[in-house]
């Protein structure tokens, strides 16, 4: 079946089974490998994509799901301003260690940040909650959250 949606910013049109998962379609239909399957059971985070700006679990969303709308992966992600602000602010604040959790966790920090340029720790931890890091103890991840909101995210 033929489906439709826009990915980062652009239409695409890909013959998939509608119930594939939206991972597999972006890492094997469509070649975007910055998404990444950690769990496959909706409980790490690391597939986060946006759907219409909110974070989604690939993993867990049939693609028919996403029909008609819109859908941003850390590639299209990167090609922002945003991204450049938390990226850097993850770099400064040592919020990535290993890598892997790391877009999901960047898509994940957006999503908290639009909803609330000036988010507290508290409100970025459980806004994070969903996405799991093995390396970095979480207490990096959230200073880079706080900076990324003092730098001024422009939404």
């Amino acid at each position: 079946m033929e489906i439709s949606f826009i990915l980062n910013n652009k239409k695409v049109t890909i013959d998939v089974t509608p119930s594939m998962r939206l991972l597999d379609v972006i890492r094997e239909e469509l070649h975007l490998t910055g998404t990444k399957e950690g769990c496959g059971e909706g409980e790490c985070g690391a597939c986060t994509v946006l759907v219409n700006g909110e974070p989604y679990n690939s993993c867990l969303t049939p693609v028919a799901n996403v029909i008609g709308k819109e859908v941003m992966t850390i590639e299209g992600f990167r090609e922002t301003k945003a991204y450049r602000i938390i990226a850097d602010a993850f770099a400064n604040q040592g919020g990535s260690q290993c890598g892997f959790c790391t877009p999901g966790m960047i898509l994940a920090s957006y999503a908290v940040l639009k909803k609330n340029p000036h988010p507290t720790e508290e409100q970025i931890r459980e806004a994070l909650s969903g996405n799991l890091c093995r390396c970095t103890g979480y207490n990096s991840i959230v200073n880079s959250v706080m900076l990324a909101s003092k730098k001024g995210i422009e939404l």
